[in-house]
């Protein structure tokens, strides 16, 4: 064994409800999928059927010693209109809550993971300050109803990463293209997280916890100059990184609103999240605003740079702001063929594990449910993981095949 889990971490897995429920629910990616904007035409209707199998992929998770599940609610579901709560739906998301904790699974509940009902993006989504009451409706259902079987949840998922693909790039719904609007985006989910991290404490209190941990997943990039003695360089990899993701770290875990976001609300600076949740892929170099990768790194199958040191990087970024526990909400790779998926778990939680940080929990990208459909066995890489966590750490270094 090369190296062992530091004691108290725990391994799990992460998914999105649009990734893997399946449904015509009414949610903007419905809507995307019909109007043909989904490039290789994956329509979100099929996903993995994980809303009829539920019971079937707890037990899959449980064989393989999954320790925490982090998993997010369908807003259009459990809101199919303004104000109309949808009590089946509340139901199912209760029992399959219910079916991880009997199974020893910690669930980590995501409330906004990308996914809007098309009512509310129909009304502006998050571009309109008064639409975020319909957020916040959302949050107190969420603590009133799942608060006696959930202590732990993420109230936002990569606010940046949404705000950045639907309203500059157009690529996400809504396709808008204004750096404006980006911001704007920005600075009312900054909103909608501290109103929701109180909402979830206050809640939980009253039915009498004190074990309430919030946070929102945080989506972080190690942003290195291409020549680091080129001045353009550097100064244009510290701007992308303020308008990526510092400035929106600051507000969400701090409320301090610093330019390019505002406060339209008077939110006081305060600490703002009991962990910090965090979300790491890749490094990108930087000589201008556009993304780039380092030359002959190694890449996966969406051509982003493979670089463990950069989790350790971003974690310490994340402590300078506000030290608390780190959990790694997700991390993983695009590997299609399954080639060198285990190596790049078994680099990251080398680098995790002799880092000497506070990390309390990793979201692996090994997943029991598979992106392309549903399956009734798990991918190798998947029990490469398994048996990880039941060695606590790994036999061996698993073969590599990064692309260059």
């Amino acid at each position: 064994m090369e190296f062992s889990f530091p004691d108290g971490l725990l391994l799990g897995v992460s998914s999105a409800s649009t990734q893997i429920e399946g449904g015509e629910v009414g949610s903007n990616w419905n809507d995307w999928y019909h109007k043909g904007h989904i490039q290789d035409g994956s329509d979100p209707a099929v996903a993995d059927d994980h809303w009829n199998r539920a019971e079937a992929d707890t037990e899959l998770m449980a064989r393989m010693g999954i320790q925490v599940c982090r998993f997010g609610v369908e807003w259009a579901r459990l809101f199919p209109a303004p104000g109309e709560v949808d009590e089946l739906a509340v139901s199912h998301y209760r029992e399959e809550i219910i079916a991880m904790k009997a199974r020893g699974i910690r669930p980590l509940l995501t409330i906004h993971h990308f996914s809007n009902p098309m009512w509310f993006e129909e009304k502006g989504a998050f571009l309109k300050r008064e639409n975020l009451g319909y957020y916040l409706d959302l949050v107190r259902l969420v603590a009133q109803r799942f608060g006696d079987l959930v202590a732990d949840y993420i109230t936002i998922n990569e606010p940046n990463v949404y705000a950045l693909n639907g309203y500059c790039f157009g690529s996400w719904p809504p396709g808008h293209k204004s750096f404006r609007e980006m911001f704007t985006v920005l600075e009312n989910m900054s909103y909608c997280h501290i109103q929701a991290y109180e909402l979830i404490h206050s809640a939980r209190k009253e039915m009498g916890f004190e074990d309430t941990h919030v946070s929102f997943a945080n989506h972080m990039r190690v942003f290195d100059p291409k020549n680091a003695k080129n001045p353009i360089h550097v100064a244009a990899a510290k701007i992308v990184q303020w308008l990526f993701q510092g400035a929106v770290t600051r507000a969400m875990s701090l409320g301090q609103f610093r330019a390019p976001l505002r406060n339209h609300w008077g939110i006081q600076p305060g600490e703002y999240e009991d962990f910090i949740g965090l979300n790491y892929y890749t490094r990108s170099t930087i000589s201008g605003f556009a993304d780039g990768v380092r030359k002959n790194s190694p890449r996966n199958d969406l051509g982003w740079e493979i670089y463990p040191e950069g989790l350790i990087r971003c974690a310490k970024e994340l402590l300078e702001v506000l030290p608390r526990p780190i959990w790694v909400t997700e991390n993983g790779t695009c590997d299609n063929n399954d080639g060198f998926r285990a190596r790049y778990l078994y680099d990251h939680l080398k680098a995790v594990s002799e880092s000497g940080l506070p990390l309390n929990v990793i979201i692996t990208g090994a997943s029991v449910i598979t992106l392309n459909g549903w399956k009734d066995k798990v991918r190798a890489s998947d029990w490469y993981m398994s048996i990880m966590i039941r060695r606590r750490g790994p036999s061996s270094a698993p073969a590599s095949s990064f692309q260059k």
